[in-house]
């Protein structure tokens, strides 16, 4: 939607454990777009904490977009999703129906008719986020519906995440993408320092990695290092991209036993 990643994407359910901000600023406009946790049923006070983000995300903005998975099918949870957060609000309402280009074209328009069945929507877009399919309507019909108001970033912001953010967050997607079962959301990612080589320019990011039992420790450092290795392997070229020079990763493992559990553990990780 902004034309550059903002959001790290994964295969593991609540991926996304913050509000993320994305920037897209236009000659004549500048729309803020805000990317929530996954409702879901809680079963830790982390969980918890991610239901009450979407419900305050929800809150004061100017367009609601609903996004199903139109592959997976258009199901209960949506349904819940829908009636939850998009009942008695009055901000106009959209379905973003992703993953059309993994149905076969007779699929499409019952996958549509299911969306629509979901709530009152102002609109029902088809897309693909894979392809682009879609993605320019679905961003022309959020500007249409957007009242006139100032900027709200100076113009190149693309997200208000710190720099530091985003470095733990893409760090942490590809400890998902190498841990499987409990792991993964048991994963924390904190920067620790951020130092620069006066002689070198190479940045040193020091990262702790936390999990909650000394078995997922072992799990996430691999043998002979070799998991928390291929971490900073796959990490490191994106962070460099995002920072515009040459990074030096420092990756260490710690546990934080229960930390999911654990109200003043949250607080001290942001979330």
């Amino acid at each position: 939607m902004v034309g550059q990643k903002v959001a790290i994407v994964s295969d593991v359910p609540q991926t996304t454990r913050t509000t993320i901000r994305a920037v897209l600023t236009g000659l004549d406009h500048q729309v803020v777009f805000t990317d929530t946790p996954g409702l879901h049923k809680p079963r830790t006070e982390l969980g918890r904490h991610l239901n009450q983000r979407v419900d305050e995300a929800a809150s004061g903005v100017d367009a609601l977009v609903l996004v199903v998975d139109a592959a997976a099918g258009v199901g209960r949870g949506d349904g819940f999703v829908a009636a939850r957060e998009l009942e008695g609000r009055s901000a106009p309402k959209l379905c973003a129906v992703n993953k059309i280009d993994r149905l076969r074209r007779s699929r499409v328009l019952p996958q549509l008719a299911a969306a629509a069945e979901l709530a009152a929507f102002d609109h029902v877009v088809p897309v693909s986020a894979r392809t682009g399919a879609g993605i320019e309507d679905l961003r022309s019909t959020i500007l249409s519906l957007m009242p006139d108001g100032p900027a709200l970033y100076p113009a190149g912001s693309v997200t208000d995440q710190p720099a530091e953010h985003r470095v733990a967050e893409l760090v942490r997607e590809k400890a998902l993408a190498l841990t499987e079962q409990e792991v993964p959301h048991s994963i924390a990612v904190v920067v620790e320092g951020i130092e620069r080589n006066d002689a070198t320019g190479v940045l040193t990011i020091s990262c702790s990695l936390l999990v909650e039992r000394e078995s997922q420790k072992g799990i996430l450092v691999g043998k002979g290092g070799r998991t928390i290795r291929e971490i900073g392997t796959r990490a490191r070229p994106e962070i460099e991209a995002m920072l515009g020079g040459a990074v030096f990763l420092d990756l260490r493992v710690r546990v934080l036993r229960n930390w999911q559990r654990d109200p003043e553990a949250l607080r001290r990780l942001g979330l």
